[in-house]
């Protein structure tokens, strides 16, 4: 027959002390899992306010002869370097919220930094917003050397067929055909294999009237540079305005590609973008925070993109398009560094906005 079960004095005594025990080691491997829990989720991501954008920078981040960077990284004390290995140079940040990225000369590096910085874990930028702040080309019809120009409108100037002009056909206005068609602006148009970016209206108008009566610098010199070109706005001061722009990693010069550049933003836009600045890195910069805004990364409708002249995109009167673009080799332009200050004197002024109201900004765009 089984044994009747026997529950001793003794037997309760060592429940009780392997009871205790199992509580304290499962108390201690609770603790040891926290603690690579922890260790594994990292510190959490720092709130960014405001990402500003530049291209290009010929030497080093401070002390120099300025780039697009430059200004932003002394005057703003983006001191706070953090590296990136997977986009084109270290990122700067500084006590405000305010990141520095310079993504690189070029559709494809740009592309390829912004892509990298949306999606670096170290970074909250669901509320940051983003500015391109970089010099360009303009016509000279629209704009003045030294000025700067807030884009509603980003059209990629790259995705065409292109048929060499010497072979085109006599009443061809240019070789460049949109994808999918067959002769220069052919309708209907479609955006099938376009890349045309509208940005926010709203954000873009409150951009500007922050910024109109912005002064920027003149002098003799660049009074001078005007006064050989012809324009409605060529030979005006500086001024800020509204205006669109093209981008294209071919730098292209001259008075007929400026006309195409008119008719082909004004083609891709449905009539409702008029060219002003010719840049090399925008619509790669678009696309990728087009990519990231879908994926909840950010948000689009806070992407502003603002360019400020250092040359025309033509050459000045006596002059063929190949001599123009020859003076220009090495950055030499007419309006070089007074760009780089409209870039970061008008910027500044809506980064700056936006920071010290952050209250009201970070869950209000404005314009809206």
């Amino acid at each position: 027959m089984p044994q009747p079960f026997r529950f001793s004095i003794g037997s309760t005594a060592r429940f009780r002390l392997c009871s205790r025990m199992s509580t304290r080691w499962l108390a201690l491997l609770l603790c040891i899992f926290s603690a690579a829990g922890a260790r594994a989720a990292g510190p959490a991501p720092i709130p960014v306010k405001v990402v500003v954008i530049a291209l290009f920078e010929p030497g080093a981040d401070q002390g120099d002869t300025p780039g697009e960077y430059q200004y932003w990284v002394e005057r703003e004390h983006l001191n706070h370097v953090y590296p990136f290995p997977q986009g084109y140079h270290d990122l700067r940040m500084n006590d405000q919220g305010v990141l520095g990225v310079l993504a690189g000369v070029g559709t494809a590096r740009a592309a390829a930094s912004i892509m990298a910085l949306g999606l670096d874990p170290r970074f909250d930028l669901g509320k940051a917003y983003w500015m391109v702040a970089g010099i360009a080309g303009a016509d000279p019809e629209d704009a003045s050397l030294g000025s700067a120009v807030w884009a509603e409108w980003v059209v990629d100037g790259d995705l065409a067929h292109e048929i060499d002009a010497r072979e085109i056909p006599p009443q061809w206005p240019t070789g460049y055909v949109p994808l999918g068609k067959t002769v220069p602006y052919e309708q209907p148009h479609k955006q099938e294999f376009d890349a045309v970016f509208h940005l926010n209206p709203g954000l873009r108008k409150w951009a500007y009237q922050q910024t109109k009566t912005v002064k920027l610098d003149d002098s003799a010199e660049l009074e001078s540079a005007r006064a050989n070109f012809a324009g409605a706005s060529a030979r005006r001061p500086p001024f800020v305005l509204e205006g669109d722009t093209l981008s294209s990693s071919t730098y292209w010069h001259g008075k007929l590609l400026d006309q195409w550049a008119n008719q082909w933003v004004r083609y891709e836009t449905g009539g409702q973008g008029n060219f002003v600045t010719s840049a090399m890195e925008d619509s790669g910069v678009l696309q990728s925070l087009t990519f990231l805004s879908h994926a909840g990364r950010i948000d689009l409708d806070r992407v502003m993109v603002l360019r400020t002249v250092s040359n025309y995109d033509q050459p000045a009167i006596g002059l063929s398009a190949a001599e123009s673009l020859a003076a220009s080799a090495g950055h030499k332009y007419s309006a070089y560094l007074p760009a780089l200050e409209a870039a970061y004197r008008v910027g500044n002024v809506v980064v700056s906005e936006i920071v010290t109201n952050w209250d009201r900004y970070q869950g209000h765009i404005p314009g809206k």
